[in-house]
């Protein structure tokens, strides 16, 4: 018996031992929410955002425990060594679970065996947004600027395997264009700091991060990372729309426990997290933010996204080449 069949019959068995009322009384305490970065950024503003309605679906409170460093690493881990008693969850994005693992292969937590996906809950598009003092108002404007200024205008990422990181080597190589690169630790949040203080000019970044900067003419956004327009940002074209048919990921968010979790507590937080995600007022929240609800079909489809992303990857970060830096 290989160890994922291994894992898969001793999870039936747990699953079949439980008994059906712990199954319906969970949760009976409080449960912890852990966001792998520090608050500012896409994922702890998700987490406050779904924080009122899930803790209304589950009838207990949902505490944040925002563990962020080693571009979403540490909590990562913490999240992967809790108890699987469904009393701690991670909110896990596109960086922590598919682009670190090809980032960091030494790293010892794998989030495909390491985790239990339960669902994904948005999907945050990433913008490429500049500083006022950046004197262009369209792409093809900062184009031309970026290649005059060649080696000397800086740009923003929350470190070297994070996606703004990625999403600028891709552009950079597609545009043909020279920029620096100035990492930040604490996740996007620090980096869209810098960028709101002028320290960096650019940075690629989660709409949802910087929304409110942008409508007060802070920030501007030159293109977005998605299949199609930003609902609160409707003028803005898309980098497909822009000729970069390849750039259309945004900062995914889910949910996951760790490996070995119950079914019964993952239905069971699953359906909690669906029902948040469909409250109008929610939806209504995430959609100002720029971000978009969705949500999985079920475990096994965010299981099979999320392995889908892990593949995706190993290849991008194989094309881009060296990013350690």
């Amino acid at each position: 018996m290989n160890r994922k069949t291994a894992m898969v019959f001793g999870a039936l068995a747990f699953a079949i031992v439980l008994p059906a009322q712990a199954a319906d009384a969970y949760p009976v305490r409080a449960v912890r929410m852990i966001v792998p970065f520090a608050p500012g950024g896409a994922s702890d503003l998700v987490g406050r955002l779904m924080q009122p309605k899930l803790q209304q679906e589950l009838g207990q409170q949902i505490l944040i425990d925002n563990r962020a460093g080693a571009s979403g690493n540490i909590g990562v881990e913490v999240a992967a060594k809790a108890p699987a008693d469904g009393y701690t969850f991670l909110l896990g994005n596109i960086g922590t679970m598919a682009i670190n693992p090809s980032i960091y292969p030494k790293f010892p937590v794998r989030p495909v065996r390491d985790f239990a996906a339960v669902t994904q809950v948005v999907d945050v598009p990433v913008g490429l947004a500049a500083h006022p003092s950046v004197p262009v108002k369209n792409m093809k404007e900062f184009i031309a600027f970026a290649k005059l200024q060649k080696g000397k205008l800086n740009y923003g990422s929350a470190g070297a395997g994070s996606n703004g990181r990625l999403e600028m080597e891709q552009f950079m190589k597609l545009a043909g264009i020279d920029l620096v690169h100035i990492p930040y630790k604490g996740g996007a949040g620090a980096a869209a700091t810098a960028l709101l203080t002028g320290e960096v000019g650019v940075a690629f970044v989660s709409i949802a991060s910087v929304m409110p900067h942008v409508r007060n003419g802070k920030m501007k956004i030159l293109g977005v990372s998605a299949i199609r327009r930003v609902k609160a940002l409707p003028d803005v074209p898309t980098m497909p729309e822009l000729g970069y048919k390849d750039m259309k990921t945004g900062s995914w968010q889910g949910v996951y426990f760790p490996t070995g979790t119950s079914r019964a507590i993952i239905d069971r937080m699953f359906a909690a997290a669906v029902k948040t995600m469909a409250d109008p007022e929610v939806i209504k929240r995430v959609n100002d933010s720029g971000a978009e609800v969705i949500v999985s079909s079920s475990p096994e489809d965010f299981t099979t996204f999320m392995r889908e992303q892990n593949e995706r990857f190993v290849r991008v970060v194989k094309q881009i080449g060296d990013i350690t830096e």
